[in-house]
């Protein structure tokens, strides 16, 4: 099997914004690939709270024919510039024995919420190799963990205990970060006037880049394609 990633840019400039933002989608050609199910049947509980088969993230087409879950940021063109930390929390949830979001976005020094939703036991592994690898144990619903990441690097987190758990948390150094949802969509907003390589991420297809630039009151408008056969 062979997978072609291509890339088609469509730019739409606006007078009248006050600031640089660059929005899109990810869109996907060919036949949708067929997704493994989850077997949970090692844990009575997990088993329990789903009464449809529920399938791997791995790759998720969207009814609209555009990809979830792919991080889309600015890779290069930032270079001496400095972002603070935000003081919003961004929440990384264990529900239904699966990890949501499935690929979240943070940024260097932002606080990261570990929750258990199950009433079962979960733990986090990080598979980070430029911040601290931790595995923690959350025996019981509700239980939290803080953390902070330092170092920008993208890694998989996965549970020892339920071995289908997967997912990916990309850590970034500035704001102009985002996740495609349901709708294949994503938005980075406020960018300071420059030239930019824009990078795609997706845990199969892998990195796509392009280039863009960005004035003082413009709205760009870009695409990444991914095609599978």
């Amino acid at each position: 099997m062979r997978f072609i990633a291509s890339v088609v840019v469509t730019i739409v400039l606006s007078s009248f914004a006050v600031a640089g933002d660059v929005s899109g989608k990810v869109s996907f050609g060919g036949k949708a690939p067929a997704m493994p199910r989850l077997r949970m049947d090692a844990d009575r509980f997990c088993r329990s709270v789903h009464r449809q088969p529920v399938s791997s993230e791995e790759v998720v087409v969207n009814k609209n024919g555009t990809l979830k879950n792919v991080l889309v940021y600015v890779k290069e063109g930032l270079t001496g510039k400095k972002f603070d930390s935000p003081k919003e929390k961004a929440l990384f949830d264990q529900e239904g024995c699966v990890y949501i979001p499935h690929v979240l976005g943070v940024q260097t020094g932002q606080e990261v919420v570990i929750q258990n939703s199950d009433n079962t036991l979960h733990n986090v592994h990080t598979l980070s190799t430029k911040n601290p690898s931790f595995n923690a144990g959350q025996p019981i619903k509700g239980h939290k963990l803080a953390k902070k990441f330092e170092k920008p690097e993208t890694f998989k987190v996965k549970c020892d205990v339920h071995s289908w758990m997967g997912a990916y948390i990309g850590v970034f150094s500035h704001p102009f970060f985002a996740v495609t949802n349901d709708d294949g969509s994503f938005a980075i907003k406020g960018l300071p006037a420059g030239e930019y390589t824009l990078e795609a991420w997706h845990e199969k297809y892998g990195t796509q880049t392009l280039k863009v630039s960005v004035g003082a009151s413009d709205k760009k408008s870009v695409e990444f394609k991914y095609s599978g056969s």
